[in-house]
């Protein structure tokens, strides 16, 4: 009896209009250009400054606002507050931070902390593309064709690397204080906390123990899970419960 082939199953992928596209390609290779012409904290700051003045403000970064009224102090707060020089992050508290690594990161961390938290952070066609150019800039290493969800949160920026094909699903935290690497394929389930540090038994928040974590090559980490800081996840290893379907 003839047998046939299957027709392979094809899915439409959601996609922006031809013009929106074109708009969100320009925006995000001009961010790229940018922050590889500019290296220095004060002038990545003031990029991304701009940035967020339009994102949260709708109009470009202009004069100094009137902080003598008291009727515009909210508005004084935020418009101060878009600027990467006036805010402090955790990482900043830390005694083991590189001041100089994580200067000319910081900006960029604020830009992806706000753009995830403003409106068109929610928009998942742009926010990949987006979450993937700021972190050429901010990681030690990021392969390619990678996905990084809304809400993923880092903490140095410098001691994370992210190899070829990695998913990082929404919500997850990369606690990379002591240094992450995430292998080929490997598949981080929304909402899971990595850490790559503990603390000595004194019960002292400065005793901190730096311990690099690993997960390996095709390594999957089910949604919640908690990776504490010197874990070695072997390659294709499956962490708590994760669908067999592919991602």
């Amino acid at each position: 009896m003839a047998t046939t082939n299957p027709q392979p199953v094809t899915t439409n992928q959601p996609h922006p209009t031809p013009e929106a596209e074109e708009v969100f390609r320009r925006w995000v290779r001009f961010l790229d250009e940018e922050f590889y012409r500019h290296r220095s904290p004060e002038r990545r700051a003031e990029i991304v400054r701009d940035q967020l003045y339009q994102l949260y403000l709708g109009r470009p970064h202009g004069s100094k606002p009137n902080v003598s009224l008291t009727s515009e102090l909210p508005g004084n707060v935020l418009s101060y507050s878009l600027d990467p020089e006036n805010v402090t992050l955790d990482a900043q508290y830390f005694n083991d931070i590189d001041p100089v690594e994580f200067a000319i990161r910081k900006p960029l961390i604020w830009f992806w902390k706000m753009f995830d938290r403003s409106p068109i952070g929610l928009n998942v066609w742009l926010g990949l593309r987006f979450r993937c150019m700021l972190a050429r800039h901010i990681f030690d290493h990021m392969g390619s064709g990678v996905k990084i969800h809304h809400g993923v949160d880092l903490t140095y920026g410098y001691k994370l690397s992210i190899d070829d094909g990695a998913v990082i699903h929404q919500g997850v935290l990369l606690h990379d204080r002591g240094g992450i690497k995430i292998g080929k394929n490997a598949v981080i389930g929304s909402f899971a906390r990595i850490f790559s540090h503990s603390y000595s038994d004194s019960n002292k928040e400065e005793d901190v123990k730096l311990q690099p974590t690993t997960i390996g090559d095709g390594a999957r980490i089910g949604s919640h899970e908690i990776i504490m800081g010197g874990a070695n996840i072997p390659a294709n290893q499956v962490v708590g419960h994760y669908p067999a379907f592919k991602v």
